[in-house]
């Protein structure tokens, strides 16, 4: 278990350099000697070699997740290239970042080459991404104009679009699971109770509930967070920090994935047991998901376009209403 009460430093960067980096300008802090940046891959086009499970229709909400994706190397490449061909069958509007964005250093450089080159296709189509905090992320991140935190360590957006006639909307939550203080869980508390969409979907780094040998279920945070999830009927959580992926079981009416091995992998390290309900510890994954009506499909899809897991997960209309 850990502990939620210490709060990490911004270590080495001005207020000067945070602005800059809020700007979408480059910090001036080095802290390691530069590596060779990795070769962008070019747009994708349609491949009729992808296998798409899920009903791609013009008026659903279409997301893409990645999870521990930020370190520059072969693997995030490969993971950032299908990610890239499937968008050509799959015109998903925006992604969300499961935490440990930037492995390592976190100069200029390490954001274009662990992030800016690996998705450039994606963000030169104009996909956003929204990250959430992860233990290995510096909190300055939250400055950087391409992740969408506007300065924050949690926050909330919502889709924009209705999903059916009679409004049914989806709202996500990212969360900074490093450090649940009582500001953010009054957060948490007040925005899902104002938030009046039918679907809420949570983000953010580590597992409540995971099979994992490594890390396994968080219990300390599931005791602060599940009974708010349950009392305001959230739907779906994403989380990362697990270098594999896991679909749970639901747990108290709640549906649980770990989409953690998007750059990292922990082979053989899946538990297994009734938590259980798919795991794949084999291959780099991604996943991708569309919210239609009352029902979210989702397809989860490793480096080599290989799909590893498909379906869907039906609203509780009766859990969310009361």
């Amino acid at each position: 278990m850990r502990s939620h009460g210490v709060q990490r430093i911004i270590g080495g960067l001005s207020l000067a350099a945070l602005l800059a980096l809020g700007c979408g300008a480059p910090l001036t802090a080095e802290r390691a000697p530069q590596q060779p940046a990795p070769v962008a891959q070019p747009p994708q086009r349609a491949n009729p070699n992808l296998k798409l499970t899920l009903p791609n229709k013009e008026q659903s909400v279409r997301f893409a997740v990645i999870g521990d994706a930020g370190t520059g190397g072969s693997e995030q490449l490969q993971v950032a290239k299908q990610l890239a061909a499937y968008r050509s069958i799959y015109p998903f509007e925006f992604a969300i970042m499961l935490g440990d964005n930037l492995y390592g250093s976190e100069r200029p450089s390490d954001y274009r080459n662990k992030f800016e080159i690996p998705y450039k296709p994606l963000l030169d189509a104009g996909v956003k991404f929204y990250a959430a905090l992860g233990n290995h992320d510096d909190p300055s991140q939250r400055m950087y104009k391409l992740f969408n935190m506007n300065g924050e360590r949690f926050y909330t957006f919502k889709t924009g679009r209705l999903l059916k006639p009679d409004s049914t909307s989806a709202r996500f939550f990212a969360l900074d699971s490093n450090y649940m203080d009582d500001a953010q869980l009054a957060f948490v508390e007040k925005e899902l109770a104002a938030s009046g969409a039918d679907w809420k979907v949570m983000f953010f780094h580590h597992p409540l509930y995971s099979s994992g040998e490594k890390h396994g279920s968080d219990e300390l945070l599931r005791e602060k967070l599940e009974p708010i999830f349950v009392k305001h009927g959230v739907d779906v959580v994403f989380t990362g920090h697990e270098h594999f992926y896991e679909r749970l079981n639901p747990q108290k009416g709640i549906h649980y994935f770990i989409c953690g091995s998007s750059a990292k992998l922990r082979r053989g390290n899946i538990g297994g047991g009734e938590l259980t309900a798919k795991g794949y510890d084999q291959g780099y994954t991604f996943m991708l998901v569309e919210i239609d009506g009352d029902q979210m499909h989702f397809q989860t899809i490793e480096q080599n376009g290989k799909t590893i897991d498909s379906g869907l997960i039906k609203r509780n209309v009766q859990r969310t209403s009361r």
